[in-house]
């Protein structure tokens, strides 16, 4: 039997020249086509056993390398997900014969699989993702396996501004009044901290000092890859405190579990009874960064306590507090106010009267 069915989709089963079986998916439910596939694949092996050719590896076989390599990633369950994603185009496909255009006509169907925006095409950021990702495995496959001659190379998609959105305190304050009590005692501890989710959630005893007031994440947990430690103050006390003896390992539980990655539902109704649109979990960090600057905590602290690899990440909330501008934005009253035989500053009544206006619009 040369080719067959497993449910609607054609396999092959054949012997090379040298007795080695194969046995694979042809990806596809045509029968002609798979016959075409099958027979490519035994001249294939005739060329790679008789004649010395390189062999033609297929993109579930890089795949699967990929993951046998990369699996001790952080980020490894996103990878899945984009290996899922391109093998619906790929299946069964050799490996140097996936062209560049087809790629990027994958990336471009990419769309929301589910939730509100189901159907919508997908940001230009998470476009870049999935480029980035096959980027990696291609070049892979081709510098470092050797199972290909080159690799194909992409041009990054221009990516809108990074969203910066906070929550005023008496938002925040109405927000935690309308969420269950599990919820508002992770909302608490981010505010208070700048964790993210997944930190807050999977957060153990054993990375807390309750005496020495402090609460630290691992780096194979951070995402910038190095350990984050963060004196806890007041507000993340009272929070820790009222979770002791709910769990032996887990700080934050549900009902004695451990907290699920997802508490959509109640996070989402909470949200609209606060009257609180365009708001995400991970903005309480963004929250959390902009009251610590509005409080006057200096950049590079911050950076260090929220743990950003870059500073151009944390530049981002500069703007809230200008007073490092103040000094240079007050030379102008050096000018306006001097007197000097040099230069003189004269305000006409016109613009007297303006200023005068403005004031008073000012005034509380």
């Amino acid at each position: 039997m040369s080719i067959y069915q497993r449910g609607r989709t054609w396999w092959c089963d054949f012997a090379t020249p040298s007795g080695n079986r194969v046995r694979q998916s042809l990806g596809t439910r045509e029968r002609e086509k798979a016959q075409e596939l099958h027979d490519k694949l035994m001249a294939e092996r005739w060329r790679v056993e008789r004649m010395g050719e390189t062999p033609a590896y297929t993109w579930e076989q890089a795949c699967v390398r990929y993951l046998r390599e990369k699996g001790h990633k952080k980020s490894i369950e996103d990878d899945k997900t984009k290996i899922a994603y391109f093998t619906r185009f790929f299946q069964g496909r050799v490996l140097r014969e996936i062209r560049r255009d087809e790629i990027l006509d994958a990336v471009s169907q990419l769309v929301f699989e589910k939730g509100p925006k189901k159907g919508w095409p997908v940001a230009d950021s998470t476009k870049n993702r999935y480029l980035a990702f096959a980027s990696t495995l291609f070049n892979l496959a081709c510098n470092e396996w050797e199972w290909i001659e080159r690799a194909p190379v992409f041009k990054k998609k221009k990516e809108a501004k990074i969203r910066i959105r906070w929550l005023k305190k008496e938002e925040a304050n109405r927000l935690l009044s309308e969420l269950a009590p599990h919820l508002q005692a992770i909302v608490r501890f981010a505010l208070a901290t700048g964790f993210r989710h997944s930190n807050i959630i999977d957060l153990e005893w054993s990375q807390v000092n309750l005496v020495q007031k402090l609460a630290w994440i691992h780096p194979e947990q951070a995402k910038a890859g190095e350990a984050i430690g963060m004196p806890l103050n007041e507000t993340a006390m009272e929070t820790l405190i009222a979770q002791v003896g709910k769990h032996p390992r887990f700080v934050f539980t549900y009902r004695g579990q451990k907290l699920k990655q997802k508490a959509a539902t109640g996070w989402r109704n909470a949200l609209k009874r606060a009257g609180i649109r365009n708001f995400r979990f991970h903005d309480l960090r963004h929250t959390w960064a902009s009251w610590m600057v509005q409080a006057g905590v200096p950049l590079h602290i911050l950076q260090e306590l929220g743990g950003w690899h870059s500073f151009e990440m944390v530049k981002r909330y500069a703007h809230l507090a200008p007073e490092h501008l103040r000094s240079h934005t007050e030379a102008i009253d050096r000018v306006v106010q001097d007197g000097t035989k040099t230069s003189q500053v004269y305000l006409t009544d016109e613009v007297d009267q303006a200023r005068k206006k403005a004031l008073l619009i000012a005034e509380p």
